[in-house]
């Protein structure tokens, strides 16, 4: 072929991706109509949050020094918080403690250290503790946000996304989407893991959260659950702390910054799907194969897109939202509970649509015509499906420097988020997700044409 004809072809192919962006646009908005239908129905049997607002109030306020009217309430409480000296306070009496409760620490460390090696074990370690202790809503939240992330770091090696930038920035991009990963777990699974001694041993044990290092931010509500059992207000709390444990050692660091948030190719990927977080719904019968024909469609999600992540207020207004949908919503809670124990988490897109997506490289499309192979099916046939490996496959155990040792909780700001969770109206993300991998195949069929 001649070199003019080449380009020729080239351009003609440019055109052709061109003139199917009307039609992707007209699929997103009849796509837009149908959630609005599919949220109706999900939202038919909501449940209601419990929120108890007099002890959150007094949690504020007991939190909350310079808060004004607040003296009354808090000249009761006896309990002091100085982030700055509790810490190590806690570092020097190690020694003092008892026995059992040495021995405790110890245990725990290593069972967090066992549960911390991946993403695989971290999301299989918080579905466990929640089946053993259902009334701690956030460890099913953490479970399907922790899939999610999976899903991500797995994407960056995918069919679609692997070839839009370069090694090196994947690299920083799994790094800090795992750095996130694991450091939420190394902070959380430790205060999981007292309340599940404290419940064996009928009595609470934490006082001794501080040796963990967790916040004074989160004492107070782990006290007041062992009273009342407030799902809402702890997990509305284990929001707003991990966030905040993330934002000073990972979403601010210097590193990340520079090589991820602040970097062109970030924005790309945020563009396609990085910043939708997705929960599938399943069914009683776990029937997958229903979804790899053309006897179903594709399998229904829920959902939201989360915009400016690098903002810590953005990140908790979402998981509050999530959280609403997730527990507010009956249809939407069975369902998930019924996927997560069908769908073993491995970290491919094909645990949720294997209509699209595939493990197997072999069985993939090879070729620059994904957005328009996408358009035209709802599914895919057997060797044009997509490429979504295993995380394990694709990303190995990654080694990381100490973590720094400081209590985020100097100043009263983020006590404005410690409100009942609101439960979202427009849930369903079928047609979203649908049109985000629409758009990120027209992404990757445009760059390889332009850069043949």
């Amino acid at each position: 072929m001649s070199h003019s004809k080449g380009f020729k072809t080239g351009r003609q192919s440019i055109w052709s991706l061109l003139f199917s962006v009307p039609r992707a646009a007209a699929e997103a908005f009849g796509g837009l109509t149908a959630a609005w239908i599919a949220s109706s129905e999900l939202r038919r049997y909501p449940k209601d949050l419990a929120w108890n607002e007099g002890a959150a109030r007094s949690i504020t306020c007991l939190l909350d020094k310079t808060a004004e009217g607040c003296q009354r309430e808090r000249a009761g409480q006896t309990m002091r918080f100085d982030p700055l000296l509790r810490d190590s306070t806690a570092e020097n009496n190690l020694g003092q403690l008892p026995a059992l409760d040495h021995l405790l620490i110890q245990r725990i460390h290593e069972a967090v250290t066992e549960a911390n090696k991946s993403n695989i074990t971290r999301t299989r370690a918080y579905l466990e503790f929640y089946e053993d202790y259902p009334e701690v809503h956030w460890a099913l939240l953490a479970h399907m946000v922790s899939r999610n992330a999976g899903w991500n770091m797995s994407d960056l090696q995918s069919g679609l996304m692997s070839d839009l930038t370069d090694n090196r920035f994947k690299n920083h991009l799994y790094r800090f989407l795992e750095r996130c990963n694991a450091l939420i777990f190394q902070d959380a699974y430790p205060q999981l893991l007292l309340y599940k001694f404290s419940k064996q041993k009928e009595q609470s044990y934490f006082h001794l959260l501080p040796y963990f290092h967790v916040s004074a931010f989160m004492t107070p509500f782990w006290e007041r659950f062992w009273i009342d059992r407030n799902s809402s207000l702890l997990t509305v709390a284990l929001i707003i702390n991990e966030q905040n444990y993330i934002e000073g050692r990972v979403v601010r660091h210097p590193y990340f910054r520079k090589n991820v948030l602040d970097a062109p190719s970030f924005r790309l990927h945020e563009l396609a799907r990085l910043n939708q977080i997705i929960f599938p719904l399943g069914d009683t019968r776990c029937r997958h194969d229903l979804f790899k024909q053309s006897i179903l469609p594709l399998r229904p999600l829920v959902g939201l897109t989360i915009k400016h992540f690098d903002d810590p207020s953005t990140r908790i207004k979402a998981g509050k939202s999530l959280y609403a949908m997730l527990f507010g919503y009956e249809d939407i809670y069975r369902g998930v509970f019924k996927y997560v124990h069908c769908s073993p988490h491995l970290g491919s897109r094909s645990e949720y649509w294997p209509a699209l997506f595939t493990t197997q490289r072999n069985k993939t499309m090879n070729s620059l015509v994904e957005s328009k192979e996408l358009l035209q099916s709802e599914w895919l046939t057997n060797g044009h499906q997509l490429y979504s490996p295993l995380l394990e496959d694709v990303w190995h155990d990654t080694e990381y420097e100490p973590i720094p040792r400081f209590d985020w909780f100097q100043e009263p700001t983020m006590l404005r988020h410690l409100s009942k969770p609101i439960r979202p109206f427009l849930v369903d993300m079928t047609h979203a997700h649908r049109t985000a991998l629409e758009r990120t195949a027209f992404t990757h069929d445009l760059s390889g044409h332009l850069n043949p």
